[in-house]
Formats: C-alpha cells, structure tokens, sequence
C-alpha cells in the first residue's frame, strides 16, 4: 500500500458541484444517457466474489416514469443469505488481520474512482431514486467524505491510545472489529448513507452483508463493484437484495451477525432492535444495533427573526428532494406577531417550486420514491386538509410519475396528525405559537429528536435552545438539513435512533470493541 499516515492531508469536505459550468452540464446530460441506455442491464448477487444470478428479480424503475427501467437486480433468497453470511465469517478470519492502513487505503482509493465516475453516479442518482441534479450531487460528495473520513478515522484509532503510566508494566488499549455486520441502509440517501455504513464497517476490520433497498439497489450494485475494483478482497462485502420479509429477519437473527446497521423507518428499526436483542442458539454475543430512524424535525421562528431568511430555510428544508429526508423540515412553529405575514410570504415561495422530472435541469422538485410512498403521503395530506388550511399545494401532479404539489397546510394543532407523526413527503405543517416558551414546548412534543432549527436574533433565545430544544442536531438560522460529514456529526436522540454521530470522531467505535492488553516488567 503506498498510501502513508504522514501523506495524508487532513480532511476537507468535497465541494457540491452547482453544474454552472456548460462541461460540467454537458457531462451530466451525457451521463443521464448513459445511464438510461444501460437501463436493461443485470445486476447479480455477489457472495464471495461470485457473481450469482437468481430467477426472481428485482426492477428498478425511474419514478418521474414508471414505464423506464433503471436496471434488473437479482433477488436474494433465505440460502443465499445464509451463504453471504457464512462467506462474511470465512473472510473476517483474513480481514481482521488487515492493516488498518491497508483498510484505508482501499476507502482512499474508493473516493477517487468514484471522483472520475461523479457524473455517472448523479445521473444514476437522478435516475432510480429522483433526485435533482444538485440533490445528486450533494448526495455524492457526501458519500466522498464518508470514506475519505472515515479512512482517517481508522487510522487515528490504529495509532497508540492514551493510558495512565503505571510502574513495573507495560499497558495498552487496542480497538478490534466485531464480526460480521449486516448493513440494511434506506434509499433517500442511496450512495451516502449506503457507502457511509458500509465503508465504517469495512475499514474497522469487519466484514458486510449488504442488504440494499429494494427502491435503489443499482447504486449498491455499482459500489459493490467500484470496491472490488479497488482491491477489497472478496467475502468482506457480499450484496444480497431482496425483501424484508424474505431475509430480513434472518439476517439479523442469524447467530453469526455480531452486529446490524440500519437506516430507516421507526418501526423497522424497533423491530430490529427487538428482535437483535434476542440470542440465538450457537450466539456467543450480545449483538450490536445501530439504528437511524427518521425524525419529526421543527423549525421555530421567533417574531424577532429575519422573516425572509426563515421563509427560504423553511422551503428548502421543506420541499428538498421532496422531503423525503430524515432531517426535512416538517413542521414550521411561528409566534403569533408574525404568523399571517410568515405564510403569506411561504405561499409566495413555495408557488415558485419547479416540479417535474429532475433530469430537466431546472427542475428543483421530483417525483416521491414509489406508488406507494405517494399513495400514503396522499392520505396524510387529506387528514392535513381536515386538521389545518390548505395554503398551497395538496394534489398529484399528472399521471406517469409519483409527482406531488408542495404542500403547506397552516393553522395545524401540536397535537394533530401530521404534527406528531413522520409523513416523509413535501408536507409541511405550520403551527401558530403565542410565545417563545409554547414555541419550545411544541417542537419537543414528538416522539422523534432528529433536527431542529431556531431563527431569531435574541441571543437569549439561542442560549435557552442550545439548552432546551432536544434535538442530536441543532441548527441557528439556518436550515435543518445539509449536515456536512466532521462538521455537524449527525444522529438524534429518542425515537430518532440509537443517538449514533454518523460523520463524527466517535462514530467508527460503533464498530470496534476495546482490548486492554497489560504486562508485567523485570
């Protein structure tokens, strides 16, 4: 491995590509054809390095067009994940052994073919889940830092660790990996989070079983490639679609998994936790979960704020990538003094939303995930209807792809339904506040302590949040999404999650357990 701890540069966030520049656009539209020329391509399994291809399949489709194939993935069944598994525990006894710079320098050497292969993976991006073009892209720097991060981050753990000095012996700490992971990420984020829970698994030392999201499977079938290409050996990361119900729940009961990382809805991940809790004949641990699961994120605006300033966080944090994010902005909580003047200005905002197909560049809005997303977030729209007023939006838009109007829906009890529970759609609720304290009170009235985000110019006000507003991320005029790897370590509390800090200096000892080693001098 060439790769040395002293040639390291330290971490710097890859920068967003605006796609301003004509070559960039260029190269995007090219992509973006690419990408829909290959659309009838086959993704099999790989357990163990072998490529397996199964009867039952798996379609990727394009929701902006239902009609178009994004590509055909090969479905795992209960003996091919019996087999990753056993695959996994063959390559742990190997792995484990692997320097931890030589672990890194495959995260390395990841970041960079996936650098030279950006626009691909945006198109791609844009293709199977909807994404804009710069939602794909930030999708994609993320997933850049990840393992650039990451990488360092094993490293820093590699090195000597402090201990107190005693007389008469020599002591050490060591970290080593667990075992075997199952890794079952969602597809909102379908190559950060995905890259990001794999890469900090690998790089610790473990080895994967890959279950990727039936919604975005391709772009787990690239990485899994780009990683052998890279030289990861063969086992540390086998990929295995397929349905919950069919590997689910053998996955994470297997007594061979040491541990499970999930991202997703509250009830899959209570579910896992359940059921991860229970041992299992042969088990020799007690397994590890690490959930994300989604939040029910507020942004209070106090009447002193910078209304303009509020209203564009708000939208952008409401109706980006359809608010199909865990961090999005479902609820805005405005004190009485400036609530009619809030929405009227947020009407104005949100009628300038684009929505369409977002290979179209100046589209800024696409369609929701699948069918059946679009079908529940319709339902929570009509309940919004009856509990609220409909400020704007509140239909499908045509009838090819899952397109929704930006929904605002004011005058919304903290008690009511789309107050309380996670939508993951562009909906957004307004509750109207008599004061700074009822403000507080309302946006920790959830089950869910994700993200938040207060605009005021009261310093009083932000020291009284910073202490109060029990959120794992929480942010001061300005939005509640786009947290930025090392910079704004990202998990939260309650129902959230496991208060994991995916992107954060202690996220990777999630991976690891520690070994204290002493011996006795003279």
């Amino acid at each position: 491995m060439s790769t040395t701890i002293e040639r390291i540069a330290p971490f710097t966030n890859e920068p967003i590509k605006t796609f301003g520049e004509p070559s960039e656009a260029a190269a995007m539209r090219a992509a973006l054809a690419q990408v829909a020329a290959r659309g009838g391509q086959s993704y099999p399994l790989v357990i163990e390095g072998r490529r397996i291809e199964t009867e039952q399949k798996i379609i990727s489709i394009n929701p902006a067009d239902p009609a178009r194939t994004v590509g055909v993935v090969s479905c795992a069944g209960p003996d091919h994940a019996r087999a990753a598994i056993d695959a996994a525990a063959r390559a742990f006894e190997t792995w484990k052994k692997t320097s931890a710079l030589e672990r890194a320098g495959v995260l390395f050497a990841a970041a960079e073919l996936m650098r030279r292969r950006r626009f691909e993976y945006d198109a791609l991006l844009v293709s199977e889940v909807g994404k804009s073009w710069g939602e794909a892209d930030g999708d994609l720097a993320e997933a850049i830092d990840f393992l650039e991060f990451y990488a360092r981050e094993a490293l820093r753990y590699a090195e000597a660790q402090p201990v107190v000095p005693v007389a008469g012996e020599a002591n050490e700490l060591v970290y080593i990996p667990l075992g075997v992971g199952a890794v079952i990420p969602p597809w909102n984020f379908a190559a950060a989070i995905m890259i990001g829970m794999t890469a900090a698994a690998v790089v610790t030392g473990n080895t994967v079983v890959l279950k990727p999201s039936s919604d975005s499977p391709v772009i787990a079938a690239w990485f899994v490639d780009l990683m052998h290409e890279v030289g990861l050996p063969a086992g540390v990361l086998n990929f295995i679609p397929g349905s919950g119900r069919a590997i689910g729940d053998l996955m994470v009961a297997h007594p061979q998994i040491r541990f499970i990382s999930f991202t997703g809805s509250k009830e899959v991940g209570l579910h896992i936790n359940e059921l991860a809790a229970k041992p299992q004949p042969g088990q020799k641990w007690i397994k590890r979960v690490v959930a994300e699961m989604g939040g029910k994120d507020s942004i209070i605006v106090a009447a002193d704020a910078d209304l303009d300033a509020a209203v564009e966080a708000v939208a952008v944090s409401a109706f980006g990538f359809q608010g199909q994010k865990c961090s999005a902005c479902s609820r805005a909580i405005v004190e009485a003094p400036v609530y009619e003047q809030f929405l009227e200005k947020l009407r104005v905002r949100v009628e300038r939303i684009a929505v369409g197909d977002p290979a179209d560049p100046t589209v800024s809005m696409g369609p929701v995930v699948n069918e059946a997303a679009m079908r529940s977030i319709l339902r929570y729209i009509e309940a919004g209807t009856r509990e609220g007023r409909l400020i704007a939006g509140g239909k499908r838009i045509g009838e090819r792809g899952y397109f929704l109007e930006p929904t605002v829906i004011a005058d919304v009890a903290p008690e009511a339904v789309i107050s309380l529970e996670e939508i993951f759609g562009p909906v957004l609720a307004v509750i109207k506040a008599r004061d700074f304290d009822e403000s507080l009170s309302i946006a920790n009235n959830t089950e869910f302590g994700l993200t938040g985000s207060l605009f005021t110019r009261d310093e009083a006000k932000i020291a009284r949040a910073r202490d109060e507003f029990f959120v794992g991320n929480l942010y001061f005029n300005r939005k509640s999404t786009g947290a930025l790897v090392g910079v704004h370590p990202f998990g939260g509390f309650n129902m959230s999650g496991t208060d994991s800090k995916a992107g954060g200096r202690d996220y990777l000892l999630l991976f690891m357990q520690a070994k204290s080693i002493s011996r006795k001098l003279g």
